[in-house]
């Protein structure tokens, strides 16, 4: 399981991981979702149903307590947090590298279901709820066996903590090779709940244009080795250019992350990119909700923070 998909990294190891609102609608939760319909039949998984089926109905636990580290995404023209995305934690000061290799086929849904539990809880108690940000929870796909049914906890967790759930935006990384039609059947199904969606770490895996051609998204975050050291090598230039032009007219919103360097801002917002995420704005806080420091670049913004 690659270790980037719950952490965010940059230059220098870190021990532990990781506006358009309107494309998705706000749906009215009907019983149905506690009752999932069979119509949704999802092809090969790397775990069995009845495992997993078991695994929710026994009310199994991940033994390795866990929390969550937030790192915010930030819009650079406005000023504002567009979402603080969840990056896992251990309790106990343990990375996500030495927690992710503890995930195996029998626990990975149980795991799943551990991290967005505990992203909409700490998320809470951090305060987020009473922001105009979203809370960003990566998923694993391949923990899902039916989106409905697999979305339960985590709909009783908003509910019971009271976090809304039109503010809840699910990412993924396109670095596990999934089954396409499984991962559709889930974007799919979060999107009609109302949740945001977004592909993470775009250009570094399998899924790319294929899948971007059959499901568009809220946002697409670019990976973060098209960004570093943009400033001085034209190649990324021209791709994350016409990267831009391509999401706009598909009407997906492009985030880049691991911005490190205020060169690498500079060149990025010249290409006309305004959602930004990395070190040189805010690193990942534990249980707290940090808040970013504007590129001396920005001087409006720089002056308002």
């Amino acid at each position: 399981m690659p270790r980037r998909l719950f952490e965010k990294t940059g230059r220098l190891p870190e021990n532990g991981p990781s506006c358009n609102r309107g494309r998705s609608q706000n749906k009215l939760l009907s019983p149905e979702i506690y009752n999932p319909q069979p119509e949704h039949k999802l092809r090969a998984t790397p775990m069995k149903s009845s495992m997993k089926c078991d695994a929710c109905k026994n009310g199994a636990t991940f033994d390795i307590p866990l929390t969550m580290a937030f790192q915010p995404i930030v819009n650079v023209q406005t000023g504002i947090v567009l979402a603080q995305e969840a990056l896992l934690r251990g309790k106990d000061g343990a990375g996500a590298g030495w927690i992710l290799a503890q995930v195996s086929d029998d626990n990975r849904y149980v795991f799943d279901q551990t991290c967005r539990r505990t992203a909409i809880e700490v998320a809470t108690a951090a305060g987020l709820a009473a922001t105009d940000a979203l809370l960003s929870i990566n998923f694993l796909p391949n923990a899902v066996y039916e989106p409905r049914a697999c979305i339960r906890m985590t709909l009783e967790t908003a509910e019971r903590s009271g976090f809304p759930l039109d503010k809840i935006m699910f990412e993924f990384t396109e670095v596990e090779r999934l089954d396409a039609e499984h991962l559709l059947g889930i974007l799919r199904a979060y999107r009609s709940l109302g949740f945001h969606t977004a592909i993470d770490d775009f250009g570094a895996g399998y899924a790319g244009l294929e899948l971007l051609s059959r499901f568009q998204p809220d946002f697409v975050k670019l990976d973060m080795a098209l960004i570093r050291d943009i400033d001085s090598e034209p190649v990324k230039r021209g791709i994350v250019r016409h990267m831009i032009r391509m999401l706009a007219d598909l009407g997906v919103e492009l985030v880049c992350e691991g911005i490190e360097t205020e060169a690498e801002y500079r060149v990025l917002r010249d290409l006309g990119v305004t959602l930004m995420q990395g070190y040189l704005f805010a690193r990942p806080e534990l249980e707290r909700l940090p808040v970013p420091v504007w590129p001396a670049e920005a001087p409006d913004l720089a002056a308002a923070g």
